[in-house]
């Protein structure tokens, strides 16, 4: 009897202390975890009560914002790692939440394509090693300080045609006058995701070759792919983001400099900086606490001995993140510097997404470029400044301009496609750029009630529950876009600019 009484006594204790946290310490307005801001307490009106907006309003707020929920999703992560179990012989585990992929699923289809400047890659850095499959089919691979998260891809080897259309699009409004360039960014799983868990995510090399045999003729492939994995065994991807690391774009922008005949400098001319203790967007992605437990260096390179400006057109956009204004154009930073253990390093390229950049070096050859680029992009242009006399950078989100108008008038001589993979496979990414073509200039959406946002910060990452659960799917999950600082803290200038 006295052991029912204590029990009883405990749980109920148990419960007061669980309500009195709940209801009475401070909500929670941001996530680092999910890299968001959290539902705010709706604004109260007769007409939202009486339609049940705001009743239902309430309810998103109060689970969305409960009281230190990184704490709590960080121990609901520790309780699902210690239940994971293994399926089969090939040792690939699971977590409790999450399923073996069925028999008769969807396999890649890896019929040869004629081959179009993209080489081959064996994996011989992790091909033997376990992997555990966590939330949201992200694959985890190693252990301790050297885990590594990847994405899986699911698209098809026939795949991807519209953006070598997109491409060709561009080219034949153009002609001779402009050079155009196509450039697909493989992500990591490609490159050391383990033969245990092949089948959990489809190879993107027949992909990347489809889209490349779809090009006019005088349209020109860049092979990041082969650039990248000549370099695998160094840190050219980042293992707690679903970015590449900027070093991975230094050898893909060294490759677009090759096959645009335009000098290029050696990392000797860059001076190395460092954000210590990075943890990526794969920590929330995949809800796995040894991603948080294994942050990494985040290393990025800055020009040295060059005078170039920044100049940007930073865009208004609603709470939908469409394009509401855009302001006049102005001088500015183009590497941000962020404190160790920020989560939002990415963003030290130009700091974010929602801006229109324009960058003027003294290397003057006449040659200006314009990258028409997703957040894998951002890491190229600061490897250009050598190259082209101006670097011009478009986000495919955010352009409210007519290109043919931006093209002339800026005088750009060569445009770069440089979007990862998932993007080069969206019909609807690669019907935006077409779109921009003819779009007229200012097009914008209605304000809203909600707070505007503006750059440098970028976009933050969706929700885990974003993504897509099951990877071998007929269509990639869609790129998560760059995620933002948290609001805490304001980037700094770097040294030098």
């Amino acid at each position: 009897m006295l052991q029912n009484k204590i029990y009883i006594a405990l749980v109920s204790l148990l419960f007061i202390t669980f309500a009195v946290v709940l209801n009475f310490f401070p909500r929670s307005a941001w996530s680092a975890l999910e890299k968001r801001d959290l539902a705010r307490f709706p604004e109260f009106s007769l007409d939202s009560l009486f339609s049940g907006t705001f009743t239902t309003s309430v309810n998103s707020w109060y689970s969305d914002s409960e009281p230190f929920r990184d704490r709590f999703m960080a121990l609901s992560m520790k309780q699902k790692d210690l239940l994971r179990i293994v399926m089969g012989d090939d040792n690939v585990t699971f977590h409790a939440a999450a399923g073996p992929v069925e028999e008769g699923e969807d396999e890649a289809d890896t019929q040869e394509m004629d081959e179009r400047d993209v080489g081959e890659y064996h994996n011989k850095l992790t091909a033997d090693e376990n992997a555990k499959i966590a939330h949201n089919g992200i694959i985890i691979v190693g252990s301790g300080s050297n885990v590594r998260a990847l994405m899986a891809f699911g698209g098809s080897s026939r795949g991807g045609v519209q953006y070598a259309e997109a491409a060709n699009a561009y080219k034949r409004a153009f002609g001779s006058a402009v050079n155009v360039y196509c450039m697909v960014i493989p992500t990591a799983a490609d490159f050391y995701c383990p033969e245990k868990a092949r089948r959990r995510s489809n190879p993107q090399q027949p992909t990347i070759r489809n889209i490349y045999s779809h090009l006019d003729p005088d349209v020109r492939a860049v092979d990041a792919y082969t650039a990248l994995g000549n370099h695998a065994a160094e840190d050219i991807y980042l293992r707690t983001d679903h970015h590449w690391a900027p070093l991975g774009a230094f050898y893909a922008a060294e490759q677009f400099a090759r096959v645009a005949g335009v000098p290029f400098r050696p990392l000797t001319s860059y001076e190395r900086k460092v954000v210590h203790r990075f943890v990526g967007s794969m920590y929330g992605y995949s809800q796995d606490i040894a991603i948080k437990n294994a942050p990494e260096d985040f290393v990025y390179y800055v020009p040295m001995g060059i005078d170039y400006t920044t100049t940007y057109t930073d865009y208004t956009i609603n709470a939908d993140y469409q394009i509401t204004g855009e302001r006049k154009p102005y001088k500015g930073i183009f590497f941000y510097k962020y404190k160790d253990g920020s989560g939002g390093a990415y963003c030290t390229f130009m700091g974010g997404d929602t801006r229109i950049t324009c960058v003027r070096t003294p290397t003057g050859n006449g040659r200006r470029v314009l990258i028409l680029k997703d957040s894998f992009g951002n890491a190229l242009p600061g490897y250009l400044f050598y190259s082209f006399e101006e670097v011009h950078v478009v986000d495919f989100r955010y352009f409210a301009k007519n290109m043919r108008e931006y093209v002339r008038q800026n005088h750009i001589t060569d445009i770069l496609f440089a979007n990862n993979i998932f993007n080069a496979y969206s019909s609807k990414i690669c019907t935006k750029y077409v779109k921009y073509l003819d779009q007229p200039n200012g097009v914008y959406a209605r304000p809203t009630a909600t707070k505007k946002k503006t750059a440098p910060v970028s976009n933050p990452s969706p929700q885990p529950s974003q993504t897509t659960s099951s990877p071998v799917t007929q269509q990639p999950a869609p790129e998560p876009p760059t995620p933002a600082p948290t609001p805490q803290e304001t980037p700094e200038p770097d040294a030098g600019e």
